[in-house]
């Protein structure tokens, strides 16, 4: 028996990575998972690979961005599914320049996906939740507490050079989570962050090691210098930079009916690093 059976899942950017880590951790605990990538082949292969090790899961592709696309993410969970227990909000990207050579499309895009979009998926949810929790409540049931994630990093505690607009965007998630702590309280859901340092990804890659990402079109370069690395890597008390399934661990920790009482708050996974 999982810890998590009979709940169901939406996380978001879970075709690789992190959130593809995220998912997989989640379903591995008896969730049913709604997995969404930007692209249709990563989005699959996340399906296949938890339905080969016995669990469920569905995919929605798109951009979180996209018009349309919160309901659709939404509402997937609900038809394939049959309800709605954790939102993991952990879909992003980086796009990094320093403020004077910064764009406006560069900063409207880290907004729009990092901020906006996550903003989207619970207004879209709302309504579930709500309608979810008030029939509970009406039957005389016991409303079962529900779960939202939503991902940020140290940069949005911080700061970070040459990241003026995801730090900002990522500043902006601690603000929705803790008001949403507040307004979904009477619907027995908890609503916190997890802010992510240093962790082993294509984003984080060595910049020589030449990635790149294409995002609506745009191919955009990813990566840290090798010396940037090595120097923030000296600052983590664990002394190296985490994995994705380390990652994922953190967000399941809050997924757990052990964190039923914990709403509001920003748990930091950074091997011990603190801006």
């Amino acid at each position: 028996m999982g810890t998590l059976n009979e709940k169901v899942a939406i996380v978001s950017g879970s075709g690789r990575g992190i959130g593809r880590e995220i998912a997989v951790k989640l379903a591995s605990q008896g969730a049913a998972i709604v997995v969404n990538d930007i692209d249709d082949a990563p989005a699959k292969e996340t399906v296949a690979h938890i339905e080969a090790a016995g669990g469920r899961a569905v995919a929605v592709v798109g951009s979180v961005t996209e018009d349309g696309f919160a309901e659709r993410f939404v509402h997937t969970a609900v038809d394939a599914f049959g309800g709605l227990d954790i939102i993991v909000n952990n879909a992003g990207y980086t796009w990094d320049s320093v403020i004077q050579k910064m764009t406006d499309e560069q900063w409207g895009a880290m907004i729009d996906v990092h901020l906006t979009a996550p903003f989207r998926i619970l207004r879209a949810a709302q309504p579930v939740i709500s309608a979810a929790a008030k029939a509970g409540a009406a039957a005389g049931e016991p409303v079962p507490c529900r779960k939202v994630v939503n991902v940020s990093s140290i940069a949005g505690l911080g700061g970070n050079a040459g990241q003026v607009n995801y730090a900002a965007a990522k500043a902006g998630v601690t603000g929705m989570t803790k008001t949403l702590a507040k307004e979904w309280g009477r619907y027995n859901v908890t609503v916190n962050t997890v802010a992510f340092g240093v962790i082993n990804t294509r984003l984080t890659a060595a910049a020589s090691d030449g990635g790149t990402i294409d995002v609506a079109g745009r191919k955009l370069k990813v990566g840290v210098s090798q010396q940037i690395l090595d120097a923030m890597e000296t600052q983590i008390p664990l002394g190296r930079a985490g994995t994705p399934q380390e990652a994922a661990g953190a967000v399941y920790l809050l997924t757990l009916p052990e964190s039923d009482y914990i709403s509001g708050e920003t748990l930091v996974c950074g091997g011990g690093f603190h801006i």
